[in-house]
């Protein structure tokens, strides 16, 4: 079975002949083609060559284009900082929304000029090509209210959500009219999926309700144009009790990819009781085990979420958010191979 058909018969809730699998490897791939961070990050053709090469070296059945949270931010004008050892960020000492009175001048502008945008649909492009439809590729975009926390921060960004909701709900809105025009030049490059980063949709940050009123909304109008499009909606929120019944309301995705026990279930059984049967689960596997963790701890994750979601399909095993950029592969591939062993259907 091919890695397409294997994906296709999970994302259909069907049995392949094994579990898929792809630890979430981001930034940590720079150091299979001898690059800076900063290097992987912001050049296209070392980005894609890097993840393309994880895929291949350690058998991954899809490619998730996930290469920091701060992408979209860059067309605001938002200062970047790339530090050696980790995934870039903002400059939080000096962000484009400063004060409440900021909010007003978040304008939808042209993603044309951001060059990390461009740059994100660059390595799209050239990793479809390279996959040649062996492989799933899915591109990754952080929702509106995220890429506003990136050029506010969070916590005050947070704050003002109560003490000038119209303000944010504004420039989110504007911020979502850019994500719009970027998202259909993502699909453009022949991606399989999007997948949107939903961060604010959990009870570890904000109620339902909040979030359907400041985001919900916004983050639909994307779904719908990847549907209209015919592509396909993945979801990505390693958040604490993710809203799993609104986001699929929301945004109808065929996947999540998740970290934590969803917002309405007791424990991850209940999750596949409740939800196995409406989108695929991808997950869940604690990403810091790969480096604090144990070789018992790893693979006991790895054989309880198999055990937990295998059965009737519509499972992928994966870390719950992106693997640690500091650390070896080793663990990636053991993934990998108890995806391979333990993970088998039978027939």
């Amino acid at each position: 079975m091919t890695k397409m058909e294997r994906v296709v018969e999970s994302l259909f809730h069907r049995e392949p002949d094994r579990v898929p699998v792809y630890p979430i490897l981001a930034g940590v791939t720079r150091n299979l083609v001898g690059a800076s961070y900063e290097k992987w990050a912001t050049d296209a053709e070392t980005c894609a060559n890097a993840l393309y090469k994880a895929a291949k070296d350690f058998d991954l059945d899809c490619i998730v284009t996930l290469i920091d949270l701060s992408i979209e931010c860059d067309a605001w004008g938002q200062e970047i900082v790339y530090p050696a050892d980790q995934a870039a960020h903002p400059n939080y000492d000096n962000c484009v929304i400063k004060n409440t009175d900021d909010y007003a001048k978040i304008k939808k502008v042209d993603y044309r000029t951001s060059k990390r945008m461009m740059m994100h649909i660059d390595v799209c492009k050239r990793l479809v090509e390279m996959a040649n439809g062996e492989l799933p590729v899915v591109t990754f975009v952080f929702g509106p209210l995220g890429v506003l926390s990136m050029l506010r921060n969070q916590a005050d960004m947070y704050m003002d959500i109560y003490d000038v909701p119209g303000e944010v709900k504004n420039a989110a809105r504007e911020i979502n009219e850019t994500l719009k025009e970027y998202t259909n030049a993502l699909i453009d490059t022949g991606v399989n999926a999007v997948m949107l980063d939903t961060l604010f949709a959990s009870a570890s940050i904000m109620s339902p309700s909040m979030w359907m009123e400041f985001e919900g909304g916004l983050v639909r109008e994307l779904a719908d144009i990847c549907h209209d499009r015919g592509t396909l909606v993945m979801i990505h929120n390693c958040g604490e009790k993710i809203y799993f019944k609104e986001q699929i309301e929301t945004m109808r995705p065929c996947a999540i990819s998740f970290l934590h026990v969803p917002a309405d279930c007791k424990d991850f059984a209940e999750c596949k009781e409740k939800y196995g049967d409406k989108i695929t689960l991808i997950g869940c596997v604690t990403p810091a085990l790969a480096e604090i963790g144990t070789d018992e701890e790893w693979d006991e994750q790895c054989k309880f979420f198999i055990d937990t979601f295998k059965k009737g399909g519509g499972f992928m095993l994966a870390t719950g958010c992106e693997y640690p950029s500091g650390t070896d592969l080793t663990r990636a591939k053991r993934m990998v191979e108890l995806a391979k062993t333990y993970g088998k259907y039978e027939k």
